[in-house]
């Protein structure tokens, strides 16, 4: 087997997986979670919503979570290039929120995004990969009035972390 290309897969799974851990942070409130995702100088274009210092990105997210009833952030293709400790990758997502209506008191949105994660990846002292940079584009979006029901915003209390209870599920930062 050739090392060096058995180490890129490892990589690779792990990058994936780096992207995972950023969809779980945000649908299941966990900025603690979230703030171990980045490295200390990343920075966050999330569009026209955040720009700047990821540790800002995650003071905004904590602010905004109380107001999301429910979030899912849906990853689909990967690309990613691993270059020794340092990675590029673009990923294509469906995330979808309830928020609050801003024209109707009381009332809820449903806001939709065909989004593109193009990121910037580093290994750091640590041995984890963690996003360097981040920006959003925006391919599509959609908000319109929500008048469905059962939503799961569950946070802490989701029950993933009863039944899944490998380090990997539990809150906070990566072990």
């Amino acid at each position: 087997i050739d090392e060096a290309a058995f180490q890129v897969m490892l990589d690779k799974e792990a990058i994936r997986e780096l992207v995972q851990l950023y969809s779980r942070a945000i649908d299941r409130k966990d900025v603690e979670l979230l703030r171990d995702l980045y490295t200390d100088d990343a920075t966050d274009s999330h569009g026209d919503s955040f720009d700047g210092p990821a540790d800002k990105y995650c003071d905004f997210i904590a602010a905004s979570l109380p107001y999301m009833t429910y979030s899912g952030h849906h990853a689909a293709n990967h690309m990613i290039a691993i270059d020794g400790d340092e990675a590029s990758g673009e990923v294509y997502a469906l995330a979808f929120h309830v928020i609050p209506d801003r024209d109707n008191p009381g009332g809820q949105v449903e806001d939709f995004m065909c989004v593109r994660y193009i990121d910037n990846y580093r290994r750091c002292a640590d041995g984890k990969w963690r996003f360097s940079k981040r920006v959003v584009t925006y391919d599509m979006k959609l908000q319109r009035p929500f008048t469905g029901g059962g939503l799961m915003a569950l946070g802490e209390k989701d029950p993933s972390y009863a039944v899944c209870t490998q380090r990997l599920f539990q809150r906070g930062p990566r072990a």
